[in-house]
């Protein structure tokens, strides 16, 4: 199973952004599939989660901004950011609890997209 995060970029802050996360390969069943990102000198942190039947969480710092949402058919997991702020910039990592096929329960994870905001 490999993951592809996609859409990082530069924007303004109080500007927008939309991450793609789509996983390819032998999936079987995807549980979770989550966005963290890592700031430097940082933790890794969770932004949001969101369930395969769609229930979803936020982190305090971007709850009310940042919008998590699958595609199920697609395999895609998406995050629309807005109202951005400095203290978003970050390398956003999607992360996906998968079931292959004749697999136990496995985490991956992208590779990263960066996500630059400026004043």
């Amino acid at each position: 199973v490999q993951l592809q995060a996609s859409g990082g970029g530069l924007a303004q802050s109080g500007g927008s952004l939309r991450l793609s996360c789509v996983a390819t390969g032998n999936i079987g069943s995807m549980n979770e599939m989550e966005w963290y990102r890592q700031a430097p000198g940082n933790q890794r942190e969770l932004v949001a989660s969101i369930t395969s039947d769609g229930r979803t969480k936020y982190s305090d710092s971007v709850k009310g901004r940042f919008t998590i949402s699958r595609d199920n058919a697609k395999n895609t997991a998406y995050l629309q950011m807005n109202s951005l702020k400095l203290g978003d910039t970050a390398v956003y990592y999607c992360h996906a609890v998968v079931i292959p096929y004749g697999v136990g329960i496995r985490h991956f994870w992208g590779q990263g997209t960066l996500v630059t905001v400026s004043s």
